[in-house]
């Protein structure tokens, strides 16, 4: 189990890390322009009025991706080493860092579970 575990560690620290490329559909402004990754942002015109907001989402979503991606390493570390509550807590960090995106990104809360099960399980 921890193996599987570890491979999808993997792919999700992939995955987190790339949250500004690969984004999801988010909408700025009254007419609710979709910008849906840090490149659409910074390629709007300048004089877009949502513009700055729409590059600081992203740019924050970047930020907040590798810092997920830097817990779920220790995470990925921790099960390695046969330390799944060391893993647990890591993966805790990262589901808490990833709530302001929960609603486009699940991705850290499910693994956390799946972990905190086989520390109980131990």
């Amino acid at each position: 189990m921890a193996d599987d575990v570890i491979i999808t560690l993997q792919q999700a620290i992939e995955i987190s890390r790339n949250w500004a490329e690969t984004g999801w559909p988010v909408t700025f402004g009254p007419r609710n322009v979709e910008v849906s990754s840090l490149e659409q942002a910074q390629a709007l015109p300048k004089n877009f009025v949502f513009r700055d907001e729409a590059v600081n989402y992203w740019r924050q979503a970047k930020l907040t991706g590798n810092d997920a991606a830097d817990s779920g390493e220790k995470a990925m570390t921790a099960l390695k080493s046969g330390n799944p509550g060391a893993a647990a807590d890591a993966l805790y960090f990262s589901q808490y860092i990833e709530q302001p995106f929960a609603g486009y990104s699940r991705l850290w809360r499910d693994l956390y579970e799946t972990v905190k099960g086989l520390v109980i399980k131990v």
